[in-house]
């Protein structure tokens, strides 16, 4: 049987890669930070701070995993862009994949980010589009894909990164756009946003799940994008939940200014994605919004 441990499975994309892992025949390990309790009776839940070595040596000695599955990554909203806690996960994630190999680890699949890439065009292909991250937090990450690339190919362990690019749904923090325009119309109150006239490659979180462990099951190695393909203006995306919520009239477009330097589109070529794992999204924009809004009205 695969035995596989998911960092950061208490978080917003770990959470919904628990049960297609389970649905798919693995003995299923999540860590967390903090001490989780819930009611998955098939799901063997660990507590450990993976940015302290002992405590990530002991928690891989104790599991040894057959395939690994890391999101875990500092992601707060606002901050992560360039908190100094980035540099920290590419010493711990680098020392993670070490231990995992050392315990005999076969395979590993880690989460990276369309920030890697060089904003400079519309679409993103793994191959053909220059990596020149502008953030901390991109730069970490790369950082992490080369050290890892090269340690895995030195060692012959199988190794896959996914480069994730916009994901929203249940479980999203606040404060991100989705989440925020959903509760603020819920709760009656103004949405304000920017001009939305950014494109950008929206993928519903239980299909982001579902790709990384599509890939997990399979062969594949090196870079992989993770996204829908398509690019959507995220003003036609709010006025949607708008429509959704019936309260459009409190939508505020251009209410607030764009970052500085945000790039007109952001999508994904995902061709190997599609084309040589064979996956495919199950929820296209309407059906992610509906599932979310219904998530949040009974959370709030």
């Amino acid at each position: 049987m695969k035995k596989t441990l998911v960092t950061g499975a208490s978080g917003f994309i770990g959470r919904h890669a628990l049960e297609p892992l389970l649905q798919a025949g693995h003995e299923v390990h999540a860590v967390s930070f903090k001490k989780k309790s819930g009611n998955e009776t098939n799901i063997k839940w660990h507590q450990a701070d993976l940015k302290n070595s002992t405590q990530t040596q002991d928690l891989i000695g104790k599991i040894q995993p057959t395939h690994l599955l890391h999101f875990a990554w500092c992601a707060d909203p606002g901050k992560f862009w360039t908190d100094p806690e980035n540099t920290q996960w590419v010493e711990a994630s680098f020392n993670l994949i070490k231990n995992f190999h050392a315990q005999g680890g076969k395979r590993v699949v880690i989460a990276g980010s369309c920030a890697e890439y060089n904003w400079n065009k519309s679409i993103y292909s793994e191959k053909a589009s220059p990596e020149m991250p502008a953030t901390l937090y991109g730069k970490c990450k790369q950082e992490l894909q080369i050290k890892a690339e090269s340690f895995c190919h030195k060692v012959d362990l199988s190794l896959c990164w996914g480069r994730i690019f916009f994901v929203y749904g249940p479980y999203e923090h606040p404060e991100r756009l989705v989440s925020s325009v959903v509760r603020s119309l819920l709760k009656n109150e103004p949405a304000e946003c920017s001009h939305g006239k950014q494109k950008r490659d929206l993928l519903f979180v239980e299909d982001v799940a579902s790709g990384f462990v599509s890939i997990l099951e399979d062969k594949i190695t090196g870079i992989v994008n993770i996204g829908s393909g398509k690019g959507v203006a995220l003003k036609d995306v709010i006025k949607t939940i708008g429509d959704k919520i019936g309260r459009n009239n409190l939508i505020r477009i251009g209410a607030l200014p764009s970052p500085i330097n945000d790039p007109p589109i952001l999508v994904a070529n995902t061709k190997r994605l599609t084309e040589e794992v064979g996956w495919t999204p199950k929820f296209d924009i309407n059906a992610g919004l509906d599932r979310t809004i219904q998530w949040w009205k009974s959370a709030l």
